[in-house]
């Protein structure tokens, strides 16, 4: 029945399975130009590794209460705001670059987010356990509900639902990831880590990275809307 509802002639699911691919070879894209970006950028010399980066823009901003530390993989850099850690990648922690600095002080700027109970942080934090909780047991929900779409919809629809909350939190991302990069940028360039010559490199890397975060919520939102289309298409 799945390769029924893939492949039938109906114009919809010609039209998402494009939609698929388009947005597949963007993300291609974007994370390839994201890597190109980051490994050229981490060439380019600043005077401050990316810990001490990290201290001091906390401390600029009146915060002492979160640690910097490093962790292993390479761009696995993330604010933890349950035991407020600032976690930066080996390659972030030790080096003195201006990729280096980008992400040093874009992690930063979640950390001033949370010290800040800027809004859509906090409604992201409200929606981790819901999505976990989603994430877990959606996927069965909704092969399941697809099997039997025609004598159970009711299934397919709680997957649905189940579903369109991890939809929400891609695109409340957004804005969070936005708001954090304008932080560090601003951040950067009054503090004299980055100069008229390397800002925009730093600029131009925040960028690239924002872009996955923007394909992965339109990614998200193509696949909700194609399983929306599985059910109020399911009597035909």
């Amino acid at each position: 029945m799945i390769f029924t509802y893939m492949t039938t002639g109906v114009g919809y699911d010609w039209t998402y399975i494009i939609i698929f691919v388009g947005i597949a070879i963007l993300s291609y894209i974007v994370q390839a130009n994201l890597k190109s970006k980051f490994e050229k950028f981490a060439k380019i010399p600043v005077g401050m590794t990316g810990r001490d980066i990290a201290i001091k823009m906390l401390h600029d901003n009146g915060i002492y209460d979160v640690q910097v530390t490093s962790t292993s993989g390479m761009l696995t850099d993330h604010y933890n705001p349950a035991n407020k850690t600032v976690n930066l990648s080996e390659g972030v922690y030790n080096s003195a670059s201006v990729a280096a600095a980008a992400v040093a002080a874009h992690e930063c700027g979640h950390a001033i987010q949370h010290a800040r109970a800027y809004a859509p942080l906090k409604m992201r934090s409200a929606l981790v356990p819901i999505v976990s909780f989603s994430s877990s047991i959606m996927t069965w929900v909704l092969l399941i509900g697809i099997l039997t779409v025609q004598t159970f919809p009711q299934l397919l629809l709680a997957g649905i639902i189940l579903f369109a909350t991890t939809t929400i939190f891609s695109f409340i991302t957004l804005p969070v990831e936005i708001d954090a990069s304008k932080r560090a940028l601003v951040w950067l360039q009054r503090a004299g880590v980055t100069n008229a010559g390397n800002h925009q490199y730093a600029s131009s890397a925040l960028r690239s990275a924002a872009y996955t975060y923007v394909v992965a919520a339109l990614s998200s939102l193509a696949t909700l809307l194609y399983y929306v289309m599985i059910y109020m298409n399911r009597r035909d």
